[in-house]
């Protein structure tokens, strides 16, 4: 199979395919009149696995770490529960930022419900920030 071939079956783009030929997660031949990369059945397993993994918060590099286990011989299903834990915990970090962002951005958005627009000749960009920025270190030093 060639690039485009791999891609359609595994239902990804051509970019993905090269992409992850060339962080090896994928080992192509080089066909000898052509030099084309030509594909087989256990580069489109690999690259199912990696996708499902990916769409599971694995990164490249724990597919790539996964994939060299199991060509060792050595069954990585406790690696993926090790790494699915971190992955989890890094996510729920991320959430719990995203959620204090998200009340930081609806309180700007209350302080400034009123607030009239206006044009700083003093060299700031925007007093709506400033003053927001203002507020918020107020209230962390009381």
């Amino acid at each position: 199979m060639r690039v485009s071939d791999l891609a359609r079956r595994a239902d990804t783009t051509a970019e993905t395919v090269r992409h992850y030929t060339e962080l090896g997660l994928l080992t192509p031949q080089r066909h000898p009149d052509n030099g084309y990369r030509i594909y087989n059945a256990v580069d489109l397993r690999r690259l199912h696995f990696a996708l499902k993994a990916r769409s599971l918060g694995f990164t490249l590099g724990d597919v790539a770490e996964l994939i060299q286990e199991s060509e060792r011989g050595e069954g990585p299903c406790r690696r993926v529960r090790d790494l699915i834990e971190q992955r989890l915990a890094e996510v729920e970090r991320r959430i719990a930022e995203l959620r204090q962002l998200s009340d930081r951005m609806r309180s700007a958005m209350t302080s400034w419900s009123n607030t009239p627009d206006c044009h700083l000749d003093d060299g700031r960009v925007c007093g709506l920030i400033d003053s927001f920025a203002d507020q918020e270190q107020d209230a962390r030093r009381q």
